[in-house]
């Protein structure tokens, strides 16, 4: 079991980055050199503008190359509470534009000719309990009725047809739901934004900013540059001179496996629907087929901020229990992929983007954020560069934790509140 990301190894290494020092004048800074960042750059390079990427470590290093692999449409939430929380033209507009962010990244991966397996499976949301079937049901008919009808209620006995497992007492399936290959996007999308005019400087933690004269000045281990404008994209990898930032986004873990090559016989007795799917436990599960059917299996393992291999390595001998548990047909299947990264939580758990502290920011996807990272990062891109957008965040208050100034103390106690919840509900 080899303790790296399956996305990472098995995607070509990004090359064009700029060597040298960390200097020059922009009309742009970049903060993040994964899917916000790039999708931004290449945004604004497109517009124009002169842009440079401020990367702490090499494009792709987080969550963009940490994940599990899906683009899910639909809320995190349920559309229903998010109406109550967010009041119902809110929940639509933010809806929709999850559904536009699949398309954006489809869109791109066209226009760029990223080969990235870029595929619309469609995702199931499973009721892991038959209470939970009832509550998705729910769901369904407001989703169904006001903001997609390409969307499915299916039954237990549906299920037989998608999915090789009795763990489950039914499901909605949202269609325009897709997945990709994580790893060869970002690279691509680094290379896109560098083939229409952005830099990208990699090993480049951003140590300190101040306003001189007007402009940003950005200090890193390899040098300093100044920029008319600043776009926050690390979400739970923020670091460095962003306190603002740290005390709304709470990082937390998230730990994946893959399995080896399913057999063909194996797949059609697994994943026979081949979609991406996504369990209703609190501390749930989600999981997909790999380009080359490996199984690709994740979910919250531990409560913890931290992502290291021996962290990695508890949490996927969890997951390799949850997932003999819900396919008992992969029992003591080798595990030849295990990784962990971080999720940036804000408390509503709802993203947001616009201007704050100084600069413009995109984070807080909270683990829907591989499709939506994309898509708010080419929107701010158009935002930054004066051309007309529409942010489906704008204007929403994004209050402190409190009690919480980066360091998340409290996750093992969130951590036991849930399992308490998914054991009595």
């Amino acid at each position: 079991m080899q303790l790296k990301s399956y996305w990472h190894d098995t995607a070509p290494a990004f090359t064009g980055a700029a060597g040298g020092a960390v200097e020059g004048d922009f009309d742009v800074a970049v903060i993040g050199g994964g899917f916000t960042g790039l999708s931004a750059a290449r945004s604004l390079a497109l517009a124009g503008a002169k842009v440079a990427v401020v990367e702490a470590r090499h494009v792709g290093y987080g969550g963009s190359g940490r994940n599990g692999g899906h683009l899910n449409n639909g809320l995190a939430h349920s559309y229903v509470a998010a109406k109550q929380h967010l009041g119902e033209s809110r929940a639509k507009a933010l809806y929709r534009a999850l559904d536009d962010s699949v398309d954006t990244v489809e869109k791109i991966a066209r226009e760029e000719a990223i080969d990235c397996s870029f595929r619309r499976a469609g995702k199931l949301k499973l009721a892991s309990k038959p209470q939970h079937f009832a509550a998705i049901a729910s769901n369904f008919e407001a989703v169904h009725r006001e903001v997609d009808p390409d969307t499915a209620l299916l039954s237990a006995a549906d299920l037989r047809g998608e999915i090789g497992s009795n763990a489950f007492h039914g499901a909605m399936l949202s269609k325009k739901s897709a997945m990709m290959h994580m790893g060869r996007f970002v690279t691509g999308l680094a290379e896109a934004a560098t083939r229409h005019g952005a830099v990208v400087f990699e090993n480049a933690p951003v140590t300190d900013r101040a306003k001189v004269a007007g402009r940003w000045q950005l200090t890193t281990p390899r040098g300093r540059l100044s920029a008319t404008n600043l776009f926050l994209a690390t979400n739970a990898y923020t670091e460095g001179p962003f306190a603002h930032f740290r005390r709304r986004i709470v990082p937390v873990g998230s730990f994946v496996v893959a399995t080896r090559p399913l057999t063909r016989e194996e797949v059609a007795a697994t994943m026979p629907g081949n979609r991406t799917c996504v369990t209703s436990l609190n501390i749930g599960n989600y999981f997909r087929l790999s380009p080359d059917d490996r199984l690709i299996f994740g979910g919250r393992a531990r409560f913890s901020a931290t992502s290291d291999a021996s962290s990695d390595e508890t949490s996927g001998r969890i997951l390799q229990e949850r997932l003999a548990q819900i396919f008992p047909q992969l029992e003591g299947i080798a595990i030849d992929y295990c990784w962990g990264g971080l999720v940036g939580m804000t408390k509503d758990r709802f993203p947001r983007a616009g201007e704050a502290d100084g600069l413009h920011y995109a984070m807080g996807y909270s683990g829907h954020g591989a499709q939506l990272s994309t898509h708010l990062g080419a929107i701010m891109g158009e935002i930054i560069a004066g051309k007309p957008a529409s942010n489906p965040l704008g204007g929403l208050a994004w209050d402190a934790v409190p009690g919480y100034s980066g360091k998340p103390w409290f996750l093992p106690i969130v951590g036991l509140y849930y399992r308490m919840l998914d054991r009595i509900r």
